[in-house]
């Protein structure tokens, strides 16, 4: 039996996990995909919210500006691309102008530094933006993060401290018996004194499977234009238009990989698996994002994709215990600004709320830190030919549009986290991230999991469970 479980790798349930690792307790991650970092925590705008936005005293505000303060030594530990280059709020009208004094009296009262900008002084920083703009708040604190590694560096460590991940581990019900839970997975069941419930999108139905619930988790999905690499500078900070009911809106982004991000959209749905995108939609983006920056080259759009956003009924994180069954805990709702709130809520629900019910002792050995990857664009010409003399698989490209080697394959697969698809692999090293998305690189990704996991090509997955790419030989040996 398990002292707790936590349902759900996305972000929360990482860091959870993470925190629940500096304890001596057995921990175990039960995840329904194939991977970590797999839906709402992959599918996101890799934005660190600096906490201006949240309405003062709600669990937005609270994690949000907890989680921004974080960033930095948990990126620095977890070896995490991140980089504080700040967040601009756009006004377009005059109009407009006096919703951007109350959003800085909120940054204020949230203890977010802020400022507000002139016309003149935003066009100095940011030549490209729209010239009609009227003026802008400038929250430095803000900042770009990759999601993908953030999520997987997280349970990386974790399980490097000894919690225990189940893949393919859909969870179909949950018993109270005697005093403790079985939780029944498309894999088998499960026990544990405590269960965290971290299930995103579909934490509602999960919490449902205890005690009837007063409140709901609705889809909205947010599509999204990827741009290629092109000018670096070519916009240097977040840019968001002002905030409505439907969230932050449209902004346009660089990312720290290089690339731009142009969205999202925010339409609710009601099928919480629907992560499709459509031309009217994406239309709709494009006209929006071309307000703020007349400019955008979306000739160099290389994919779209969708994501959806947990959505709570009550307008607010929740984050409680269940009231029938105290050792039953709910971090649900965690929509925007989830992704950089996710540290301080993991460390909350370990140390107010686990706390509270199970006896929790220290660990003298744990390591907040994971081993440093290998990022060869990163090094000096004479750095990276000495490491490939030491290890010539640094020099043998797999990926040619991100410049990824079969050296960093190799160290993705010999860490303590599963990496058993195509799309694991691209999510932890960009092999297929780039201009011709995969077209050239994922034969030789194929490839490579196949031997490294003793499968034929035939078994390797490009995702979930029945999303192999080969479905047979084209040519067989004579028998």
């Amino acid at each position: 039996m398990e002292d707790v479980i936590i349902i759900g790798a996305g972000a929360v349930g990482a860091f959870i996990a993470r925190n629940l690792s500096k304890y001596r307790v057995s921990a175990l991650i039960l995840e329904k995909e194939n991977d970590v970092c797999d839906a709402t925590s992959m599918a996101n705008s890799a934005i660190a919210h600096s906490g201006y936005d949240p309405l003062p005293g709600t669990n937005k505000a609270k994690f949000n500006v907890l989680g921004n303060r974080m960033m930095d030594e948990v990126c620095n530990d977890l070896d995490v691309p991140f980089e504080r280059n700040g967040t601009l709020t756009v006004a377009l009208y005059d109009e407009q102008l006096p919703m951007l004094k109350e959003l800085a009296e909120r940054s204020a009262k949230n203890g977010v530094p802020c400022k507000l900008l002139s016309a003149e002084e935003t066009k100095a920083i940011e030549p490209n933006i729209n010239p009609a703009v009227k003026g802008t708040l400038l929250c430095p604190t803000g900042g770009i993060v990759n999601p993908f590694l953030l999520v997987a560096h997280a349970v990386e460590n974790a399980l490097d401290n000894g919690v225990r991940l189940e893949l393919n581990a859909k969870v179909v019900g949950i018993d109270k018996v005697g005093d403790h839970f079985v939780v029944h997975t498309s894999k088998g069941d499960y026990e544990a004194k405590v269960v965290i419930n971290a299930a995103g999108v579909h934490s509602d139905l999960i919490a449902s499977m205890v005690e009837p619930i007063d409140w709901s988790i609705r889809p909205r999905k947010g599509e999204y234009y990827v741009l290629d690499h092109f000018n670096p500078g070519f916009v240097k900070h977040v840019l968001f238009p002002l905030p409505s009911e439907k969230g932050k809106g449209i902004l346009f982004t660089r990312t720290t990989s290089g690339n731009y991000l142009v969205g999202p959209s925010s339409e609710f749905v009601d099928d919480k698996e629907d992560v499709s995108t459509d031309s009217l939609t994406l239309a709709d983006v494009k006209a929006q994002a071309s307000s703020l920056v007349p400019n955008i080259p979306f000739q160099e759009q290389i994919r779209v994709y969708a994501g959806l956003r947990a959505t709570p009924s009550t307008h607010d994180f929740i984050i409680e215990p269940s009231k029938k069954e105290p050792h039953f805990i709910n971090v649900a709702g965690i929509e925007s600004p989830g992704l950089v709130s996710s540290p301080a809520i993991g460390e909350y629900v370990v140390e107010e709320l686990v706390k509270a019910i199970l006896p929790l002792e220290k660990k003298a050995d744990w390591n907040p830190k994971i081993k440093p990857y290998v990022r060869p664009l990163e090094l000096s010409l004479e750095e990276r030919n000495e490491l490939i003399k030491n290890n010539p698989d640094y020099g043998v490209l797999v990926c040619n549009c991100e410049k990824v080697s079969l050296g960093e394959l190799k160290d993705v697969m010999s860490r303590s986290l599963p990496c058993q698809s195509v799309k694991a692999i691209k999510k932890r090293t960009r092999a297929g991230f780039g201009h011709c998305q995969g077209g050239f690189c994922q034969p030789r990704v194929i490839q490579f999991l196949a031997e490294e996991m003793g499968k034929t090509p035939l078994d390797v997955l490009y995702d979930g469970l029945g999303s192999a790419i080969i479905v047979d030989e084209v040519k067989k040996e004579a028998e």
